[in-house]
C-alpha cells in the first residue's frame, strides 16, 4: 500500500504493484529524458505527452519508488493505460506538483488533464 503521507501512488500491473514516486532524482530524470530546459516545462509537456514520453516519466516515477525500470519496460508492462496514467498523475498529485478541480489551484498547468479524481493505489 502506498504511503500517501510520502506522496507515493501505487501501479498495479500483471499482478504486480509497483510503488512511484515523485523524488528529485526522478524530476532530474524526467526533465533529462524529456529534454526539457527546466521543471516549468513537465506540465506542459504532459499534456500533450506521446506513449514514449509517458513511459520515460512513468519508469523516473518507478526508480524513485525503488524499482528497476527503463522506459522500454513500462512500455511492456501488463496493465491498462488509464490505470497507468492515473497512477502518474496520482504520484505528480500528492507530492504536490498537480492541480485540483475544487478550485485550491488552477486546473490549465496539470499534468495530465482529465485525470483529476483518478486513483489507482
Amino acid at each position: 500500500m502506498p504511503n500517501r503521507i510520502r506522496g507515493e501512488a501505487e501501479l498495479i500491473a500483471g499482478g504486480k504493484s509497483f510503488r512511484l514516486l515523485l523524488t528529485l532524482g526522478a524530476l532530474a530524470e524526467i526533465e533529462d529524458g524529456l529534454g526539457l530546459e527546466d521543471l516549468g516545462q513537465i506540465a506542459p509537456r504532459l499534456k500533450r505527452a506521446r506513449a514514449g514520453d509517458l513511459a520515460v516519466v512513468a519508469a523516473a516515477l518507478m526508480r524513485g519508488g525503488g524499482h528497476e525500470a527503463t522506459p522500454a519496460e513500462v512500455l511492456r508492462l501488463p496493465c491498462d493505460l488509464g490505470a497507468l496514467i492515473a497512477a502518474v498523475a496520482l504520484a505528480f498529485d500528492r507530492a504536490g506538483l498537480s492541480h485540483h478541480a475544487n478550485g485550491t489551484r488552477e486546473d490549465s498547468s496539470a499534468p495530465f488533464p482529465g485525470t483529476a479524481g483518478c486513483r489507482s493505489g
